[in-house]
């Protein structure tokens, strides 16, 4: 996963593609952070671990996009949902919600999930086999949802 950002890094750089290159080397900026957070700067992360942070600076843009429409400033929204767009192309494609119910049925089932208290240990079962696939606020609420049933 690194090699493909760094692959894109380098066409944006020969094509002086500011936005992209900028956009990109905020990327590898954050997962070196996370590398280094983690004390895997000499390992390095794994494409799950890299995907992760793909998806947290997607949800940072989404944050971004909402709070500069909410203040009129649509300039720096557009921007944010720019970037987003960029960052996102990285991520696998979403799960859609019927998906994500399935499995969140499915692990409720066999974690014998019965109540809100296992909200924690079903979302990090549903996390562990769906990854990236699954925004983390949207598994929430669907957990949450099913276990109030």
């Amino acid at each position: 996963m690194k090699d493909k950002i760094q692959a894109k890094l380098k066409e944006a750089m020969l094509a002086r593609d500011e936005f992209l290159k900028t956009v990109l080397s905020g990327l590898k900026s954050a997962i070196l952070y996370e590398e280094v957070a983690k004390g895997k700067k000499e390992a390095g992360l794994s494409d799950d671990e890299v995907l992760t942070v793909i998806a947290r600076e997607v949800k940072k843009r989404d944050d971004s996009i909402e709070i500069y429409t909410a203040a009129g400033d649509k300039a720096r929204a557009e921007a944010e949902a720019a970037e987003r767009e960029v960052l996102s192309s990285f991520l696998p494609e979403q799960m859609n919600e019927e998906e994500l119910i399935e499995i969140i049925e499915r692990v409720i089932t066999t974690t014998g999930a019965s109540d809100i208290k296992d909200m924690g240990r079903v979302i990090g079962a549903v996390k562990a086999e769906v990854g990236a696939r699954a925004d983390g606020v949207k598994l929430a609420k669907l957990v949450k949802e099913q276990l109030s049933r």
